[in-house]
């Protein structure tokens, strides 16, 4: 990458840029980093969601909303987690349309091996960071996903209205 190439280019569009960097490289690498386990990024970011942000287990709309990502993708994986037993898709007993992810009990175990994986990771990846930066970092990074959310609801706003 060409320094003098990339000092003119504007601090947003450079942003943006490298956004999308992070995303593809941390892709990679935590792929890499879960391979011995036989997972994909997106099915341990999957568990994650689940673990960390739902209290009993989430539908697959409310996952799906979580991670960003699409119900059919979100579906795909956790189909995939299934095959492996590390979840399961149940029917909801008050709304036979709805499907819940539950985390199986091999699951919690699988996942207490993959944790320190994840832990060293994040610790060489947030390395000479110190909690101001990482705070600040966070408080950014939420304000942008508060303004992708608008822009997906205007999106979906001009299809309902067209």
């Amino acid at each position: 990458m060409n320094p003098n190439k990339t000092n003119v280019i504007p601090d947003d569009a450079m942003i943006f840029g490298l956004l999308l960097i992070i995303s593809n490289k941390m892709n990679t690498l935590l792929e890499r980093e879960l391979k011995e386990f036989d997972v994909t990024t997106i099915q341990w970011f999957l568990s994650e969601t689940i673990n960390s942000l739902f209290d009993s287990p989430p539908t697959l709309k409310e996952a799906a909303n979580a991670m960003g990502s699409s119900h059919q993708n979100v579906k795909q994986v956790a189909m995939k987690l299934q095959q492996k037993g590390l979840l399961t898709l149940e029917k909801d007993k008050k709304d036979a349309r709805v499907t819940r992810l539950r985390m199986t009990d091999q699951s919690n175990d699988f996942w207490k091996r993959t944790d320190p994986k994840g832990a060293i990771f994040r610790e060489k990846m947030f390395k000479e960071l110190d909690a101001n930066d990482i705070a600040r970092t966070r408080h950014l990074l939420e304000k942008l996903l508060s303004n992708l959310a608008e822009i997906e609801n205007a999106v979906t706003d001009d299809d309902e209205n067209t």
